[in-house]
């Protein structure tokens, strides 16, 4: 689990760098984000999957250019899917290895959480955070035609970040109830921006294949976790 929660680390990181850092300091910002990846991963006695996660940021970033992410169609996500399902596959939840994996305490607060976990976890929020827009963007771009732009509904960059966390944090402490009461609530707040929406219907298209998108990519972070640490 340690490589799908570097990879999504990096990824996240790699994708609020961009947005918020400026042009001229964007490459030191970036060069600072690979070292501390390496040294995270030198101290979890996973380099290898530093430099897989280095390759992976790379091709998303090219692949997802600027904040129009999704001009180069799905496959950056699909990359970083199969990297991650990969990874779990691959290592699992490993006993605590490396310097990081010797200070790392047993318990805390939440319970018994590894290193990895934790690790993935944190990689999952930051992936999440802005990442997450990106995936949107490039499934409404699929979805869109060639000479067409979706339509805007206002909150949405705000408000699809909270609502994945939401989802992810939800679903990992099985607060499916609550869970249920926030996606329907999502749509009553939407429902009368939505209800004024022209005779083609694109507004309401827009807002179904956005929100199932950022649901299924937080639900997907959330399944990784369990499937991790299911064995």
């Amino acid at each position: 689990m340690i490589g799908a929660g570097l990879a999504l680390l990096a990824v996240g990181a790699g994708d609020l760098l961009r947005h918020y850092v400026p042009g001229r300091a964007r490459p030191y910002a970036y060069g600072l984000g690979a070292l501390v990846l390496l040294v995270l991963a030198a101290g979890a006695d996973a380099v290898v999957w530093s430099f897989v996660s280095v390759g992976v940021v790379v091709l998303w970033t090219l692949g997802t250019p600027g904040r129009r992410g999704g001009r180069a169609g799905l496959w950056p996500v699909i990359l970083v899917a199969a990297v991650c399902l990969s990874a779990v596959a691959a290592l699992g939840v490993r006993p605590a290895q490396g310097p990081l994996g010797e200070l790392w305490p047993a318990q805390s607060p939440l319970g018994d959480v590894t290193l990895d976990v934790a690790v993935f976890v944190v990689g999952a929020a930051a992936f999440l955070a802005e990442s997450g827009n990106v995936v949107v963007r490039a499934a409404l771009r699929e979805g869109a035609a060639a000479d067409a732009e979706p339509a805007a509904l206002k909150g949405g960059r705000l408000i699809g970040p909270l609502e994945r966390l939401l989802v992810f944090a939800l679903t990992l402490t099985g607060a499916f109830t609550l869970l249920a009461a926030v996606l329907a609530a999502k749509g009553i707040v939407r429902f009368p921006e939505i209800s004024r929406d022209s005779e083609d219907g694109t507004r309401a298209e827009y807002f179904l294949i956005g929100s199932l998108v950022s649901w299924v990519t937080a639900l997907g972070a959330a399944f990784l976790v369990w499937w991790g640490t299911a064995g």
